[in-house]
């Protein structure tokens, strides 16, 4: 007989160690693969390998799909301006989906008859794991030890020292997501809601040696091509640029408050100088390039786009439909936006664009009209006011 296969989707923190340690011990063949959408670097997935093989995995695989990530939902993201509450760029929430998606995949590719991840009950991630899996693939079993068991820290970290796992789990005073399209920190002052996050628990801080920067984004049809005059063909080194300007400032942080999928409210703080950069670019660009109406309707869609993220919709048949919409806005989106950094903060400047629709040959605002005379602007105001003038002649007491 042989043993059944479990893909575990491990982080290589405290929860997935533990949950390949105990699976093996009980006679699963388990395979652990870390799907890797940008927030980890070659020695943490060098460390993570290692840590599989001793922790007793049969195998061990890194999944990347950075690029696909970017591809399939940060490009949209980008189109939409999509900002949580105006606020957090929608980084773990999409990211999940997309390990999510790669552990899938994999573990229908070996004919896995599980599939197990170290979420707990508490928060969203369960959600974004178990409705992909149970979607993806149907039939195979989800574990989650932690969740079930509802384990305490100490149990796993003593669980892996009794069978030869020595590793630091120290509970840190705050942890720490990082991915491409920002950092996520919680624990520490975020649980108290009075309080912001000090210095000390960024990971980035001010290295820029001048006081002040200009930052130019080019796009063409929505997308980065340029930064700083450099062209790029790999959009994920163009984000990857942008974020290595913006963090020497320390520009991006911020604390979000939010509602959870399971309905509680939630705290975090992050750190993000490209999504932060790179949205309020693209923004810019589109206030002067997009009509007034497709701004508009880009607007509600966009914040469907990212609410679906979020709550663990990614996967619902609308989403194609949006992203269609979205891609189609972008067709004159193209040109650079100027920007200009400071420590801590940063603030819009202008753009230059072939399809800037300032330039019109019809008038200057608020200088000089050439598409129309003083009489036409004049009956253009009389009949606009024609409803309003209607509703007060019949209600003069109501008029404010």
């Amino acid at each position: 007989m042989t043993n059944k296969k479990v893909v575990v989707a491990f982080s290589g923190g405290l929860d997935t160690s533990y949950t390949v340690m105990k699976l093996t011990q009980d006679g699963w063949d388990v395979y652990a693969a870390c799907a890797n959408t940008g927030g980890f670097s070659a020695e943490q997935l060098k460390t993570n390998e290692e840590n599989a093989y001793k922790l007793g995995a049969k195998a061990y695989v890194t999944l990347d799909v950075t690029h696909e990530y970017y591809e399939k939902s940060l490009k949209y993201m980008i189109f939409g301006n999509v900002l949580r509450n105006n606020c957090y760029p929608i980084s773990v929430s999409s990211e999940r989906i997309f390990q999510a998606i790669a552990i899938a995949r994999y573990a229908k590719e070996i004919g896995a008859d599980a599939i197990a991840h170290g979420s707990t009950g508490a928060g969203n991630d369960q959600i974004r794991f178990d409705m992909t899996f149970l979607v993806m693939a149907p039939g195979v079993e989800i574990i989650t030890l932690t969740r079930d068991k509802a384990l305490s820290r100490k149990e796993e970290v003593d669980y892996l020292n009794e069978h030869g796992f020595y590793a630091d789990f120290t509970k840190l005073k705050y942890s720490y997501n990082v991915g491409i399209w920002g950092t996520s920190i919680c624990g520490g002052e975020i649980l108290d809601p009075t309080q912001g996050l000090p210095e000390e628990a960024y990971l980035k801080h001010v290295t820029a040696k001048e006081e002040e920067a200009e930052l130019k984004i080019t796009f063409e049809k929505g997308e980065i091509v340029a930064v700083n005059g450099e062209k790029f063909d790999d959009k994920i080194a163009a984000i990857q640029k942008i974020e290595e300007i913006g963090a020497s400032y320390a520009i991006g942080r911020d604390c979000n408050v939010g509602d959870t999928i399971i309905g509680i409210k939630g705290r975090v703080g992050f750190e993000a100088a490209a999504p932060k950069l790179i949205i309020e670019a693209h923004r810019l660009l589109e206030k002067s390039t997009l009509s007034k109406w497709q701004q508009y309707w880009k607007d509600q869609v966009g914040n469907w786009y990212g609410m679906f993220l979020h709550e663990s919709q990614y996967l619902e048949p609308v989403m194609p439909d949006i992203e269609a919409m979205l891609t189609s806005s972008q067709r004159n989106v193209n040109g650079t936006a100027i920007l200009k950094l400071r420590p801590f903060s940063f603030q819009t400047v202008g753009v230059d664009s072939p399809d800037d629709l300032t330039k019109s040959k019809l008038g200057e605002y608020g200088e000089m009209q050439h598409g129309w005379t003083a009489e036409d602007a004049k009956g253009f105001i009389k009949v606009s006011s024609t409803p309003l003038r209607v509703y007060y002649g019949m209600h003069p007491d109501e008029q404010r």
